[in-house]
């Protein structure tokens, strides 16, 4: 009898990643393809695995997730926190050490947004004197 997917979603400025986990191997599957196929050569494997070295269960599970928006870097980011939650799903008793690691927020961070007037959230358009 299959056990039932822990799912879990994960955020990242405008990065929105699925996550369903179930035990397994430690095969990591996005958007159907293999994680280091997808990502390509971006250097995201300790990220990745951080989640699971914190809550001691290496190898011990199969990724599946979809995510969207954003770039891979913040694709990324969503998909660890992603993974945390659906680690916590599995096991309650896995939450301090993924919050005391950090991965249970969300980053905050985003985009400041363009205001009128100006060239950008900050930057002015260049001031002429004469």
């Amino acid at each position: 009898m299959p056990q039932e997917p822990f799912y879990a979603t994960g955020k990242r400025k405008t990065a929105v990643a699925r996550v369903w986990i179930t035990p397994g191997s430690g095969k990591v599957t996005v958007n159907k393809l293999a994680a280091d196929e997808y990502f390509g050569g971006i250097y995201f494997e300790p990220k990745l695995d951080k989640p699971f070295t914190v809550t001691e269960s290496m190898r011990k599970f199969d990724v599946t997730a979809t995510v969207k928006g954003g770039g891979k870097s913040s694709q990324i980011d969503a998909l660890v926190h992603g993974i945390a939650k659906a680690l916590q799903a599995v096991n309650a008793e896995n939450r301090l050490p993924l919050k005391r690691a950090g991965l249970m927020t969300r980053d905050p961070r985003s985009k400041e947004r363009k205001k009128y007037g100006q060239r950008g959230a900050r930057a002015r358009f260049q001031f002429s004197k004469r």
